[in-house]
Parts: C-alpha cells; structure tokens; sequence
C-alpha cells in the first residue's frame, strides 16, 4: 500500500502503472479519473484518493470524460490475495452479485450478508451493491458505444432491474442521459474517449486494457500448444495469430475471438453471445485467461532479485501466466488425459454450435454431461479421475469459481481418486488464476525448482515457473505429468 503523497505523485507524473490501483477525485470539479488522466493536475488540497470507482462514485463524483476511469485494468491485488476481500472481489468482476444477489455472494464466501458488507465497505469504501452497480453502470457503456441494441433492452443486458434505475445510474456516474451517451460512441466528436473500434461484424467488440509490457507471443504460443480441437483454434501467422474458442456462461453460449496484436496498452477482443446478459461474465473470464491484470512491473522486479532468476526475467519483459476461461473445463482436460483425450470428449459429449465457426463446433461438455457418461474413449485409470472430478465439481464438494478458497480446493481435488498433487497445484494455478503456485508440469526438467530458492519467488511463484518453462525450446512438446497426463 502506498500513501497519499507517493499518490499524488504518481498524478503528477500521469503514471499509468496505476491505472486500477487507485482512483483519485477532484473536489472542485466532481469528477474522477485514473491517475494518468491527461487533464491539468489538480491542485493537492483539492484532490481525494478511493480504492475503486464504486467509492468515488459514492461520494459523489462523476467519471472523467477524458480518461475513462473505468475502462482500466483490474487492480493486480485481487488476484493476489486469498482473503474474503480478494475473493468477494473476483466473484463481483464475474457477475456473482448480478446473479445471486448479496446474499448469492455471502453464501459463496461463507459468511453472513452483513459481514461482507462490514468489510469490503472498511476497506474498500464501497460495499458489494456498489460495487457491482459500477460494474453494471460499465457494460451499459460498453452497449451503448458498441451495439445498435435498444436502449430498454441495454438496461436488462447490464444488469439494471428496472430502465429507471438504469438510467438514474447512467446520469449519476456520466453525467448525462443514455442517449447522450451513445452518441458518443467512437467516431463521434464527442469528448468521451472510445471503448472499441468500429466494428460491422456481429456481437461486441471491446479493447481490453492491461498495464505494462505484455509478451503476448508466449502467451498464443502456450495456447496454441494445448488447445483442444473442435473447443479452440489458432489461426494466422505468428505476430498476427487469433485464438478463438467457444464459452459456457450462465446464460448461454458464447465465442471468443482474441488477437495477438496489441493496441496501446489494449488487446481487442470480439465476443458472440446467445444472450448480452453474460458480457460482464464473458469479459471477466478473458480477463482471466490473458492475465491482463497482472501487473509485470512489480513482478519483474520481485523475481529479479533472485540473481540465477533475473537473467531470465529480463529476457522476456511482461511474461503474464495464463489461466482459462472455464475452470471445470480445464479440470476435465487435466484429469482426462489431455488433449487428445479431451478432443474425443468434446466430439462424443459436447453440446454442438449452431453454426460452427472455422474450425470451432462445439462447447466443451459440462461436468453434469460427464458425470455418469461411459467414456469408453479413455483407460481405466482415466475414467474413473475424470467421473471423480465431475461429480465433485456437480455436488459442490470441489468449487473452482474465482470466489473459492484455493487450499481447500487443492486439497479436495488432491482427494479424488486418480488425481495427483501436481495435478491439483496445475489446476489451482490455472483454474483459480492463484499466482503463487509451484507447478512443475509446463517445465521439462521437472526437478528444476528444487535447485533454486523458490521461497523467495512468493508470492509469484507461479510467474517464476513460467519464466523456467519458457527456456523450453520450441521444438520441445509440452512435458507430462506425474502420472502422466498431458496437460
């Protein structure tokens, strides 16, 4: 935690590492703004400090019209921490509160309504409804700059109850009316800065901010190396690659397309949906597939401390950790054997698109459709992991919502029969999105981590792995597991 002087500082100097750290508010104004804002800096007497938008918004203030203040990038710490603060937070970005209501969230969390209102609004100076209110009050943004959807049916899509309260919400945080607000959709000369490019395309076209350097041709090279056929697909030349892949979200179905090419600080995303009401959702879990509010400078900086590390940190500046976009799903893939194993469950078990996209046919089968399927495409062994985990993921006995507590999942998961701890520590890493994870199995020597001092990697153990596993060269496959699983 910084103070409010080294704050201010980072205003001054219009620092974008920051950029979702803190919000920072002008009293003679009423608007905030993220701290690498363009605008004239305020005078320090004037200027007031908030964790998120949702306090700002709070206190009173409207979002700047110039920086777009929520448009950045998560803050890094809440995927860091393991606390009901940190876990309440990824349940909120994934649309829990929207869903279930606070009381969806508490019981998610293991306590009662009024303790996580106490604790998010002591430490965050918003509690959940507020929280998920600026949420709300983003994704109709986004409607609205991005799509020709009525704006009844963009207030339902967000999330709003009622098209009053949407538009009271939209008024309140922009400060004008829904349709002042999109006509400021990009190209016009409104001062409202865009979301997205103009798209012809069908669905919603986005630009998904992250901060720092992003090495995003190891992130499409670690994809491309286990996407499952039929579920995902890379195509296009290395530097210009789009990895495509089909979403299971609350509402319905989904397709994901990403591109490898970078924006300034952004990356485009173009998402499909049967039903608008998974934006949020769908956006969130791309999020946490592309690691994109990871914060590279600060765990650069860590890990070089370590000298036998530092060499290789510097050789690839902004080396993010990929997680997925459905953790059921990777825990299936995990446990049944890997890609191959997976590609024959999809094509047996798999709910089928509509219309196929490229290569892309089907969504991956949910935990309920494998639970009691015979699998006969697996051995033994296999079968008997993968019915293990898909039960335990339908009966609760094993969650992997971005709200679990990662020990106890690990250890229930290490519980199953046929499931080995790597395998548990390979799913936490990747399907929680934990950073601290000492997971061997993307590291051919296997044995590697126990002649550095990983100790002193916490708690980014897991971008310290993927730092040894990038020294794979690229004619090496992916390595197998313990018992062994191609992952």
């Amino acid at each position: 935690m910084i103070g409010d002087d080294s704050k201010y500082e980072a205003v001054c100097s219009r620092d974008a590492r920051f950029d979702g750290e803190f919000f920072f508010a002008v009293a003679t104004t009423g608007i905030y703004c993220r701290p690498s804002c363009p605008a004239t800096t305020p005078k320090r007497r004037n200027v007031r400090f908030y964790a998120t938008a949702a306090a700002a918004q709070g206190s009173g203030f409207r979002a700047c019209r110039r920086c777009r203040p929520d448009a950045v990038p998560g803050s890094a710490e809440w995927n860091a921490r393991a606390d009901v603060v940190g876990r309440a937070m990824r349940l909120i970005a994934d649309g829990v509160v929207d869903r279930e209501g606070v009381a969806g969230l508490a019981e998610r969390l293991g306590y009662s309504a009024r303790q996580v209102q106490r604790q998010l609004s002591a430490e965050l100076g918003a509690g959940p409804i507020a929280l998920a209110r600026a949420q709300r009050a983003h994704t109709a943004r986004t409607l609205l700059q991005t799509t020709a959807m009525p704006i009844t049916d963009i207030a339902f899509a967000a999330g709003f109850s009622s098209v009053r309260q949407f538009n009271d919400t939209v008024r309140d945080i922009y400060a004008v009316t829904p349709s002042e607000l999109r006509a400021a959709a990009p190209g016009s000369t409104a001062r409202f800065g865009s979301i997205a490019p103009a798209s012809t395309a069908p669905g919603i076209a986005l630009r998904l901010p992250f901060r720092g350097p992003y090495d995003a041709a190891a992130v499409f090279d670690y994809l491309e190396a286990r996407a499952v056929t039929g579920v995902e697909e890379i195509t296009g030349a290395r530097g210009n690659r789009h990895y495509r892949r089909t979403l299971r979200l609350p509402h319905g179905l989904g397709v994901a397309d990403v591109d490898e090419a970078l924006g300034d600080s952004w990356m485009a995303c173009h998402l499909c949906l049967e039903d608008l009401r998974d934006l949020t959702t769908a956006t969130h879990r791309m999020r946490r597939m592309f690691d994109l509010d990871a914060d590279p400078r600060a765990v650069a900086e860590h890990l070089s401390g370590d000298p036998a590390l530092a060499p290789l940190v510097a050789a690839r500046p902004g080396l993010r950790a990929p997680g997925t976009a459905d953790p059921h799903e990777l825990a299936i893939r995990v446990v049944s054997g890997g890609r191959a194993a997976a590609t024959s469950l999809v094509q047996r078990y798999g709910t089928s698109l509509t219309v196929p996209r490229g290569t892309i046919t089907h969504v991956f089968p949910s935990a309920a459709e494998l639970a009691d399927a015979p699998m006969t495409e697996l051995c033994a062994e296999r079968r008997r992991a993968t019915r293990a985990v898909a039960r335990a993921l339908m009966d609760g006995t094993v969650r992997l919502d971005p709200g679990a507590d990662r020990n106890a999942t690990e250890a229930a998961l290490a519980c199953l029969p046929g499931v080995t701890a790597e395998m548990a520590r390979y799913i936490r890493m990747r399907g929680l999105g934990d950073p601290d994870v000492l997971s061997t199995c993307d590291i051919v020597d296997q044995e590697a981590p126990e002649r550095w001092d990983t100790a002193a990697w916490r708690p980014w153990r897991t971008y310290g792995v993927h730092h040894l596993a990038a020294t794979r060269p690229a004619h090496v496959p992916v390595p197998r597991c313990a018992t062994p699983t191609e992952i």
